[in-house]
């Protein structure tokens, strides 16, 4: 007989949060600006924009670059906090989390959540599963949980582990083990909902988790990476629990 569920862990980006086709550059570009115009309201030193573009610009990429060699996370919050001292800037803490959320606006601003998945978080919620988010990200959690809070999602998801705090990137076992320690759930106990053959359905796999695939076009194959479960949006996810809950 098949075990009862306990919990149910979601990646974040196009799975929670969908953002659709994205043009990085323009992002990135929309993202300088706003932080740019950021820094000059508290007549912090600046070079030419072109210059501060072309400095975070670089400075990203090879955060990044170096983060896929090492297979280690970095945070762009302690990435953005070097470069400001360089320039000459003076933050608080609050002043250098605000300027970061300048950074991730552009992208927020074109996030959407999909109808009906509040109200069946909230449903899982009551039922008594543990909920959380596993993201593989570089965007400091203070500002991610300041859009899940936006979206009246955060305190619906209490355990959230992105991979910028503790270093490692999914598909390594090590971050799965971490948030199934963390809300004290049992792998084989736990659903892990992703978008990403690769990095969900194979680390959860691996870790002994009960994997759904969100694929909304279901054309997504990998042989090395078989979910347990397919869906094409979150809201199928239901009835797939209640049938685990349903055969104690």
């Amino acid at each position: 007989m098949t075990r009862p569920i306990d919990g149910i862990f979601f990646d974040l980006g196009d799975t929670l949060l969908d953002f659709g086709p994205v043009d990085v550059r323009g992002m990135f570009e929309a993202g300088a600006r706003l932080a740019y115009e950021y820094l000059g309201e508290l007549d912090q030193p600046l070079p030419p924009f072109g210059k501060f573009h072309r400095r975070q610009l670089w400075a990203i990429r090879w955060s990044y670059f170096k983060s896929r060699i090492t297979r280690r996370e970095f945070n762009s919050l302690d990435l953005l906090g070097r470069l400001s001292d360089d320039m000459g800037q003076k933050l608080t803490a609050e002043q250098a989390e605000e300027l970061a959320w300048m950074w991730y606006l552009p992208l927020r601003q074109c996030a959407t959540v999909e109808d009906g998945l509040t109200d069946m978080l909230r449903r899982f919620s009551e039922q008594g599963l543990k909920l959380g988010v596993i993201s593989n990200t570089f965007v400091p959690g203070q500002v991610l949980d300041r859009h899940l809070r936006e979206e009246q999602l955060l305190d619906l998801l209490p355990c959230r582990i992105y991979s910028c705090d503790v270093s490692y990137r999914k598909p390594h076992r090590r971050i799965f083990r971490i948030a199934l320690n963390r809300a004290g759930l049992e792998a084989n106990r736990t659903v892990f909902v992703g978008d990403s053959l690769r990095a969900d359905i194979r680390g959860a796999n691996r870790t002994g988790m009960i994997s759904v695939l969100k694929d909304p076009t279901g054309q997504r194959e990998r042989p090395a990476a078989t979910p347990r479960h397919r869906i094409r949006q979150l809201t199928e996810l239901e009835p797939i629990v209640q049938s685990y809950i349903e055969q104690v």
